[in-house]
C-alpha cells in the first residue's frame, strides 16, 4: 500500500490508543515509525515488527532469506537486538513443498545468523507467494532509536548503497546484468546487525532503515518528526553498481512514482539534478541500510565503530533548522 492510502486508512486508529490510556507503549501509532516499542520495565522495552512481501529474487532459498533480513531491520532501526521471530506465509496450493521447505530454511537461517530463533508462524493458501516475519526484540528504554530525535547539527550517515528496487524490477523483466544482480542479493541478504550496535556504542540518538518509502520518505519522516531539515548531497550518496544506468533508462519500479507523489512536494531539489536522479532517490528499497542523525562530537566514533565491525558507512548530509528536505 502506498504511503498516502496507509495514511489515510490509520488515521482512525490513531485516536483510539491515545499515549496517556497506554503509557507503557512508547512508539505506537501516534506516530510514525519503523516497529512498536512497549516498555517491560526499567531496563527493558519490548519492540515488534512485521513485515512480509512477494519473491523480489527467483532462488526459494535467498528470498526467505532476504525477506527475513528485511523484516528484521526494523528492530536494529530502533537500536534493539532480535530474540524470536514467527513466519508470517502465504503459499499458492500447486507451490512444491520442496520449494517452501528452501524459503522458510532461508529465513531460518537468517534469524538464527542474528542471534534469534523462529518459534512459529502461521501460513494461509494464495495465489501469489509472500513470506516474511514478525519479529520480536529488545531494547533499552532510554536508548531507543527514533525517527524523531534528529537535531539541527547532526550529520547523516547511510550504511547501505541504494539501487536494490531498480535492480529487482529489472530482474523481474528479465533483463538485468548477473553482477548488477549480486550486487543487490549481497546488499539485501546484509543484516543491519553491525550498524545499529555501532551505532548504538557511539551514542547515536535517532535512525530509520531505508525500505518501501524510499530514502527520501523515510527521512522525510525523520525531519518531520525531529523537527529539522535534513539536507543530503547527492554526489556523496551511495549507489550499487546498475542503478544510475537503470535510472537512466528509466526502468523504475511502480512504487517510486507513488513515493514522489506523495512526498515530493515536500523535497527540493537543486535546479542541476535531472529527472531520472529524483527518482532514484523516492525508489523504493527492500532491506535497505540505516540512516543514522549522529552529533558531529560522535560522528568519529560512530566511524570507527563501524570499521571495527566491517560495517560501510558514508556521510550523506546534515541536519539543520527548517522543515522539509534539501537535495543538492
Amino acid at each position: 500500500m502506498g504511503p498516502g492510502d496507509l495514511a489515510h486508512v490509520l488515521r482512525p486508529l490513531k485516536e483510539m490508543f491515545a499515549g496517556a490510556d497506554f503509557p507503557a507503549l512508547l512508539v505506537g501509532l501516534g506516530r510514525a515509525d519503523d516497529a512498536a516499542v512497549y516498555q517491560l520495565d526499567a531496563e527493558r522495552a519490548l519492540i515488534l515488527t512485521v513485515d512480509f512481501f512477494p519473491p523480489v529474487v527467483d532462488d526459494p532459498y535467498t528470498y526467505g532469506a532476504i525477506a527475513a533480513t528485511n523484516a528484521m531491520s526494523d528492530i536494529y532501526a530502533m537500536g534493539g537486538e532480535v530474540l524470536f521471530a514467527l513466519n508470517v506465509a502465504a503459499f499458492p496450493k500447486w507451490l512444491g513443498r520442496e520449494v517452501i521447505s528452501e524459503i522458510l530454511r532461508g529465513g531460518a537461517e537468517a534469524v538464527r545468523a542474528a542471534g534469534g530463533a523462529i518459534a512459529g508462524g502461521h501460513t494461509i493458501d494464495d495465489e501469489e507467494p509472500k513470506f516474511g516475519l514478525c519479529v520480536a526484540g529488545v531494547v533499552h528504554p532510554q536508548r531507543i532509536l527514533t525517527k524523531g530525535g534528529a537535531r539541527p547539527g547532526d550529520l547523516l550517515v547511510l550504511t547501505k548503497p541504494l539501487g536494490v528496487g531498480l535492480i529487482t524490477t529489472v530482474l523481474k523483466a528479465g533483463l538485468a546484468e548477473p553482477a548488477y544482480v549480486e550486487g543487490a542479493i549481497a546488499s539485501m541478504l546484509r543484516l543491519n546487525r553491525a550498524a545499529a550496535q555501532a551505532a548504538q556504542a557511539a551514542g547515536v540518538h535517532a535512525g530509520t532503515d531505508i525500505t518501501g518509502f524510499s530514502l527520501l520518505g523515510h527521512a522525510l519522516e525523520m525531519a518531520e518528526l525531529s523537527p529539522a531539515q535534513l539536507r543530503f548531497r547527492l554526489a556523496e550518496i551511495p549507489f550499487l553498481d546498475g542503478a544510475r544506468q537503470y535510472a537512466e533508462e528509466w526502468l523504475f519500479p511502480a512504487g517510486s512514482s507513488h513515493n514522489q507523489d506523495y512526498f515530493g512536494d515536500r523535497v527540493t531539489f537543486a535546479e542541476h539534478i535531472r529527472e531520472e536522479e529524483r527518482l532514484l532517490l523516492f525508489s523504493p528499497e527492500t532491506s535497505g541500510g540505516l540512516l543514522l542523525a549522529v552529533a558531529p562530537e560522535r560522528l568519529e566514533a560512530l566511524l570507527a565503530e563501524c570499521r571495527r565491525r566491517d560495517q560501510p558507512a558514508w556521510v550523506i548530509g546534515e541536519a539543520t533548522a527548517g522543515t522539509g528536505i534539501i537535495v543538492e
